[in-house]
């Protein structure tokens, strides 16, 4: 049994590390919120894309980056090297994981957290450095970048990002996005018009095609990359609300040992001065 000066160190120990706790937590709520107000999505521009990828009959179009079936497939995967995400890393790389077992794909991991998974799987992979928000335009064009380079020169097919998404500040979900090849319809809501096969360009179709597409992965894994960033703020604060409450909880059983004891210690005393006031009658 301890004693009592060890419950109390412990009370105040715990109840410092309750304070902590309450202020790591409201840094997370405004980090969270200051980062949502700067999100932006601009979903406006993809689906006039939509409507000239369909005028100017791409589909038809040879271009590497039209015929990926015959390449291998590649899945995205956006981890976080913070601490305090309780579970989010570990569901975002089994899904991916899961991706590219069942269509035999290569790994492209953010963040190095991931990487440990990946090497239990055994899978091909490649690790970038996990995203920051100072970084992350920067980033998201470096893996745009890689991920071209690899379609263009056919060493990469079909491409799905995997990635944490924050419903609210207390809920996430893991989202799986198809990148390449294109699905107007859920990527960037094209519509199918006829081809207009008198249109005058500067550029020739494929040219158009790969800076279309070039413009689009950039936009997608900048605005996955924040995603990310918001749902590792938002399961940083439900870690520590959890932690919050196992502390708080912690304390109470503290204090009904404290008070047991202490109780017990007061009744003993007054029993032992009620004796030895009787054995001096």
């Amino acid at each position: 049994m301890k004693l009592l000066s060890a419950i109390k160190k412990d009370l105040e120990f715990n109840m410092n590390l309750y304070n902590l706790l309450e202020v790591l937590k409201e840094i997370a709520i405004a980090q969270y919120k200051i980062l949502e107000k700067k999100l932006k999505v601009f979903e406006k521009v993809f689906p006039a894309l939509g409507g000239i990828y369909d005028m100017l009959g791409m589909s038809n179009v040879e271009h590497p980056l039209m015929h990926l079936s015959n390449r291998p497939a590649g899945v995205i995967c956006v981890t976080s090297d913070a601490g305090l995400l309780g579970g989010l890393n570990m569901s975002v790389m089994s899904q991916a994981i899961r991706e590219a077992q069942k269509n035999k794909a290569r790994l492209i991991i953010i963040g190095e957290k991931g990487q440990m998974y990946a090497q239990e799987s055994g899978l091909e992979h490649i690790v970038f450095k996990g995203v920051k928000d100072e970084t992350r335009y920067e980033q998201a064009m470096e893996l745009r970048d890689y991920i071209m380079q690899e379609e263009m020169t056919g060493k990469l097919g079909e491409l799905k990002i995997v990635y944490p998404y924050a419903l609210s500040i207390v809920s996430q979900q893991v989202k799986t996005l198809q990148m390449l090849p294109f699905n107007r319809q859920e990527q960037i809501g094209g519509r199918q018009d006829h081809v207009v096969s008198d249109m005058i360009l500067e550029s020739s179709i494929g040219e158009v095609l790969e800076y279309w597409t070039h413009l689009f992965l950039g936009q997608k894994f900048y605005q996955a990359f924040g995603m990310a960033r918001l749902a590792e703020l938002a399961a940083r604060f439900s870690h520590l609300e959890t932690s919050k409450g196992k502390v708080d909880q912690l304390n109470k059983d503290l204090k009904l040992q404290y008070f047991r004891q202490r109780h017990e210690m007061i009744d003993k005393n007054i029993r032992e001065l009620f004796c030895a006031r009787l054995a001096f009658k």
